[in-house]
């Protein structure tokens, strides 16, 4: 008597691959999560902790951690029945127009999973404008309230079937849902919260350029899985996507790279990073929706536009010299995403936005579709911008009458010894922990450890005549 089949994943009765669930846009789908999730960890974190100055590097790095994190578990809340998570996904926006339903071929869990990725890297975005000085204890409470009365507002409004998506407002991947978003939040936020130390915002060099550029690659990379999954499919969607923007990265990068060398006699590798960054930002908002020249026209304007903002329009301004964005995440992700958002409502291919959309004959200016289209894109964004203004306020004030807001001065001279009791580089001199009281007492001519200022001088002058660099 033959032996009965034994049950599991390659039985002939397959009840973990029911028929509608096709392997290949599943594995794809979660291939793009895990790349959406490379992005912030360990892409955000490493870059965070090596963009700042030394003394912030851990708290930068665990702000962004714990944003990650926390996104997860109030994320996958409402989705922890089996029931749901093993049914086949859906598209509510889908719905309409005189078209069903779109069911991908795929469960619920990965679809959870990849919004899930999409809604933490805006969180751990928005954290960019609040390192150095925000309580990490108002940084924990401030997260869930931010993604439940925000980010999902914004995400539906565009991407859930609200109002702004059957209206015909176009955000392929999250140049408004994320970008713009992170960076008008992000910037509400740091007002509120005051700035940091003034001899932080005089000086706050990276404390590893190796690593920030490490970090930019990994979210470089990582943007194939945050343009190519926004289809929810392996299609030629997703290829355009992916190809177009790598390109407009890369023309982002040179143009900014170019424009610093003419202005300033020569290329900032930070510069670079930024460059990198808002040419993929700027791309998000239509990034399969657009021809490959085209997305070379928006790294263009990606690596120009956001440049003339952060380098003279900045100085210029009032409002911006005040509020302190630490890492510009207002120029690189909100002028950024809102260009994009523009430049989409003017490119977008009728026969792209065809695969893509369900609004019936949605296309950019260029292509017959008006003028009416770049006005949808500029309503969808003051829609975006109004909420988060308004929202983040009420939060960040809600939460400032529980606890501070900002660190007190004198954690804030210390850093991260004085916020988590640890440091990025733990060791100094001969197997012995870096004292940063000890060390100002040296600087400024009183004694530490039997040491004098002199004494310190002289040897830093020595250690500098043997090509040892030192900052003290």
């Amino acid at each position: 008597m033959a032996t009965p089949p034994q049950p599991g994943p390659y039985a002939a009765d397959l009840p973990a691959v029911p028929a509608w669930l096709t392997k290949g846009d599943n594995a794809w789908q979660l291939t793009a999560a895990t790349f959406v999730g490379i992005q912030s960890m360990p892409g955000l974190v490493v870059l965070y902790g090596s963009i700042v100055k030394k003394k912030w590097a851990v708290n930068s790095a665990f702000m962004a951690l714990y944003a990650y994190a926390s996104t997860l578990i109030v994320w996958a809340g409402p989705a922890l029945a089996e029931g749901f998570l093993v049914a086949r996904a859906s598209f509510p926006a889908t719905a309409g127009h005189g078209a069903p339903r779109t069911e991908p071929y795929y469960p619920e869990a990965t679809l959870v999973l990849f919004e899930f990725e999409m809604a933490a890297i805006t969180l751990v975005l928005l954290a960019g404008s609040l390192l150095g000085r925000m309580n990490i204890r108002a940084w924990m409470a401030f997260t869930p309230l931010w993604l439940l009365l925000s980010y999902t507002i914004c995400a539906f409004s565009l991407w859930g079937g609200g109002f702004l998506y059957h209206w015909g407002v176009i955000d392929y991947s999250g140049g408004y849902v994320v970008h713009l978003s992170s960076g008008v939040a992000g910037f509400t936020a740091a007002y509120w919260v005051g700035p940091r130390l003034k001899s932080d915002r005089e000086r706050f060099a990276p404390n590893n350029i190796l690593l920030m550029i490490a970090g930019g690659g990994l979210l470089w990379l990582g943007w194939a899985g945050f343009n190519g999954g926004a289809p929810y499919a392996p299609d030629i969607t997703a290829s355009v996507a992916v190809l177009n923007t790598n390109v407009s990265a890369a023309t982002s990068l040179l143009t900014w790279t170019c424009l610093d060398v003419i202005f300033f006699g020569k290329p900032s590798v930070i510069g670079a990073v930024q460059g990198m960054m808002t040419g993929l930002v700027c791309v998000t908002a239509g990034a399969g929706l657009v021809h490959t020249w085209a997305a070379i026209l928006m790294g263009v304007c990606a690596g120009s536009v956001p440049w003339v903002t952060m380098m003279i329009l900045h100085k210029r301004s009032a409002l911006l010299q005040k509020v302190d964005d630490t890492l510009a995440v207002f120029h690189t992700h909100a002028v950024a995403g809102l260009l994009g958002g523009v430049l989409t409502g003017l490119l977008a291919t009728p026969d792209l936005m065809a695969l893509h959309s369900h609004v019936p004959g949605a296309r950019g200016a260029f292509y017959g579709g008006s003028v009416a289209q770049v006005g949808k894109q500029l309503g969808g964004a003051l829609f975006v911008v109004a909420w988060n203004v308004v929202v983040t306020t009420g939060i960040i004030l809600g939460v400032g009458l529980v606890v501070p807001l900002r660190m007190p001065d004198e954690q804030l001279r210390i850093g991260d010894d004085a916020a988590h009791g640890e440091e990025v580089y733990a060791l100094w001199g001969d197997g012995e922990r870096f004292d940063v009281t000890r060390n100002e007492a040296a600087r400024t001519g009183g004694w530490s450890n039997g040491v004098r200022e002199e004494t310190v001088d002289h040897l830093v002058a020595g250690m500098g005549a043997r090509g040892v660099t030192i900052q003290l």
